[in-house]
């Protein structure tokens, strides 16, 4: 039996008409391969436009929470806390289960809304009984005060993050991956929360791990099953990465820790931090350009931005106005500059929008096009970015 609660090739289905409607749009395919190829791979699942996916999200809840109040209006709310969290987590979950198996869900908006209720659940029944039910048994008679409290916090953290990243494993949920950064996350700075000097560091460390793991993905054969949640992951992890070592977050975080109210003080490694919120940016830039990653890019360009800022929050060379317009003025020039050395395509890069790049066929466009009756799979990094090596479109142009 498959861990998997979708079939991969719905997730390799997908990626394989999309590529082909962008490749028909470039000139690469004749709109007969194309519709060839969405005939040799047809939509197999239920997955409605995003507006009835979200009323089937908040109905599905509805319908979930409805559920339960007749339940309790059915026992006269005598049961144990506990128990209606162990039906309504049994329900969600076989429920999910039927509507994937026999109706053929595929984020729906439906399976969404019953797999987080399941995990809702879920964390119901850990802090029941970490909270209520543990602190009156004998296994915790002889622990008392505020070290028993952060113990069960602890471990309610743990095994919370070990159903959840449980869920993102057979579900492939972006918003079960959100919630399992976030748990992790979380789950770190209370183990650190009294270091507060090495937190900065043990965040950067984590994600650090978690962005090179990432990197993986791609070349593994259920890569497309998760993708849209490895992209939320590698966001969040590129994010935090940065944040963990920007200089304000970590001097005005510092301060909240130690219970300020007042202006918060210098930190140590103060030098690093700074190196940090410069660098950070600098390296996503450079390695999107190399990589040809829209991704890393973006995000070198927003931290750079908030770089900025920082600098400009204890470092203050000139009124905002002149500075906002000095900034203006020259972030214009270089868009303006760059589009103009880019306009013929240079290094890899190209100024052009992709539809109206030149098109190059690759090996992959042409088995494609020459096998329409029964193509194949796009490779994993044809979807990051653009270019060669990050995926973003058969003209080999970022």
């Amino acid at each position: 039996m498959s861990y998997k609660a979708y079939p991969p090739a719905w997730a390799q289905g997908d990626a394989l008409r999309a590529a082909a409607r962008r490749w028909q749009r470039r000139g690469v395919l004749t709109p007969a391969q194309q519709a060839a190829i969405e005939a040799a791979h047809p939509v197999a699942y239920y997955r409605p436009n995003n507006w009835i996916r979200v009323l089937l999200f908040g109905v599905a809840l509805l319908g979930a929470g409805s559920t339960l109040g007749f339940i309790v209006l059915m026992t006269d709310g005598k049961l144990n806390p506990a128990a209606y969290g162990v039906l309504v987590l049994l329900g969600a979950i076989v429920a999910l289960e039927l509507i994937i198996k026999s109706s053929h869900h595929y984020h729906s908006g439906m399976d969404n809304a019953l797999l987080h209720t399941a995990l809702l659940a879920w964390g119901f029944l850990i802090f029941y009984t970490c909270f209520e039910v543990l602190p009156t048994q004998s296994i915790t008679a002889t622990l008392t005060g505020p070290f028993t409290g952060w113990l069960l916090w602890l471990a309610a953290l743990a095994v919370l993050l070990a159903g959840i990243v449980a869920a993102l494993v057979r579900y492939a949920d972006p918003l079960a991956a959100i919630t399992a950064f976030g748990t992790a996350l979380m789950l770190l700075v209370s183990v650190l929360f009294t270091l507060s000097w090495l937190l900065p560091f043990a965040v950067m460390a984590a994600t650090g791990a978690l962005l090179l793991a990432l990197r993986r993905l791609p070349a593994r054969a259920d890569y497309f099953y998760y993708r849209s949640a490895g992209l939320v992951l590698r966001v969040l992890g590129l994010a935090t990465l940065y944040l963990a070592g920007n200089y304000l977050v970590v001097r005005e975080g510092n301060a909240e820790l130690l219970g300020g109210g007042s202006a918060s003080q210098q930190i140590p490694f103060a030098p690093l931090f700074y190196a940090f919120t410069a660098g950070i940016p600098v390296v996503y830039i450079v390695l999107g350009l190399r990589r040809h990653d829209r991704l890393l890019l973006t995000m070198g360009l927003l931290t750079l931005a908030f770089s900025i800022y920082t600098l400009r929050h204890y470092r203050t060379l000139m009124p905002p106005e002149v500075a906002a317009t000095i900034g203006g003025v020259v972030l214009l020039a270089g868009a303006l500059a760059a589009l103009r050395y880019l306009r013929t395509p240079r290094h890899g890069l190209t100024a052009a929008a992709d539809s109206e790049a030149t098109p190059q066929f690759n090996l992959e466009s042409l088995v494609v096009a020459q096998t329409a009756h029964a193509p194949a799979a796009p490779e994993a990094g044809f979807q990051f970015g653009g270019g060669h090596s990050g995926g973003g479109g058969a003209e080999g142009s970022f």
